[in-house]
């Protein structure tokens, strides 16, 4: 039988990653980068969440392009919206979902 090592309970009965999705404050805004593209930007989602589980499913569900790296998740194309109504169906609590407005350019 395998224990989760944060909480001690069997692996099948663990509730850390539950705890820790309802515990985040997700920001998911809009980056213009070369060429006028715009990139979605979702920060906020910890390892303890299973970052690439989520970045896997996004990227999946939107059929886009994209990576994880750097704690954030960047997504081809503007899926604001989407990905926020996406994310509540994954279990983030929808209050600490945050849709920034300001687009900004690297």
């Amino acid at each position: 039988m395998v224990v989760c090592n944060q909480c001690g309970l069997p692996q099948d009965l663990c509730v850390c990653e539950t705890i820790a999705r309802e515990q985040q404050k997700i920001i998911v805004k809009i980056e213009k980068r070369k060429f006028g593209k715009k990139y979605t930007i979702i920060e906020g989602i910890t390892k303890e969440a299973n970052l690439d589980e989520v970045f896997r499913m996004l990227k999946s569900k939107f059929a886009c392009g994209g990576t994880a790296k750097n704690g954030a998740i960047e997504l081809q194309g503007d899926h604001k919206f989407r990905a926020k109504k996406t994310l509540v169906e994954l279990g983030f609590p929808e209050e600490m979902i945050v849709l920034d407005d300001a687009m900004g350019s690297m």
